[in-house]
């Protein structure tokens, strides 16, 4: 992992609710696997005191972006940054989907509910040309959907305000039955309600899920024990999502 103080390069506003800000990383940028994440100092100022960690959401050339949206003090201050304020980063941190497990004729189930799509450009641009793969997206509202930097897009929101009314089950139940790819695996990331179900569909189906988990960090590289999640293989009663994941084969998971 690298610490260093990174260049903020801008911050947007991408939709209503979601912001992207991007940095200037080299270091980072050149190292970085698609579901890894970042542990980020807001400021300089003893409040908020805890790092927030975010996934990497997209890297061109060595420039890192995240997305967030406002919920606190923190992610507040991070929509105030300008060009040119340094901001305190450590990563990458974590492990990273495993796409080089995928074989040609694989096809990839990308799902996620709000921001839970963090991750999922930097994984698409890392796919190979010839990847079969359809990008299910799940949300409250149209407010809460960002399709920047993916393809093949299936959309479900709970108020029906763009695409299917339903949620992210619905749509891969819908895929599925209209398939006939036998060789598949879903990529996930999203609230832990969404991955349960998912988990809990997959395992009816025979079909293996990696989730990146969404969980409370304090250090975020292994310290303070406070990230820790159950298993229920014979391994290991407990692993920590910063340390071990936040990527894991749901199997292994007690929820």
């Amino acid at each position: 992992m690298i610490q260093e103080n990174a260049k903020c390069i801008s911050v947007k506003k991408l939709t209503p609710e979601i912001y992207q800000l991007t940095f200037r990383s080299s270091k980072i940028a050149k190292i970085a696997k698609p579901g890894q994440f970042i542990n980020l100092k807001v400021d300089n100022t003893l409040y908020p005191l805890l790092r927030r960690p975010f996934s990497i959401s997209d890297i061109v050339g060595a420039n890192v972006s995240i997305i967030f949206n406002v919920v606190g003090e923190g992610t507040k201050r991070l929509a105030k940054k300008v060009k040119n304020d340094l901001i305190d980063i450590i990563g990458p941190c974590g492990n990273s989907f495993p796409i080089k497990e995928l074989n040609k004729n694989t096809f990839v189930y990308l799902v996620a509910g709000g921001l839970g799509v963090a991750p999922f450009p930097f994984l698409i641009r890392k796919f190979s040309a010839k990847q079969k793969f359809i990008t299910i997206l799940g949300a409250r509202n149209r407010n809460y959907i960002l399709k920047d930097g993916l393809k093949n897009i299936l959309i479900s929101t709970d108020d029906g305000s763009v695409g299917l009314k339903g949620n992210v089950i619905d749509l891969i139940r819908k895929s599925i039955s209209t398939s006939n790819n036998k060789d598949s695996v879903i990529f996930a990331c999203g609230p832990t309600p969404m991955i349960k179900a998912v988990s809990e569909f997959a395992m009816k189906n025979g079909i293996t899920v990696y989730a990146s988990l969404e969980c409370d960090m304090a250090c975020g590289i292994g310290l303070c024990q406070g990230c820790n999640i159950e298993m229920n293989n014979l391994t290991s009663k407990y692993e920590l999502v910063c340390k071990n994941g936040p990527i894991f084969n749901l199997e292994n998971i007690k929820f």
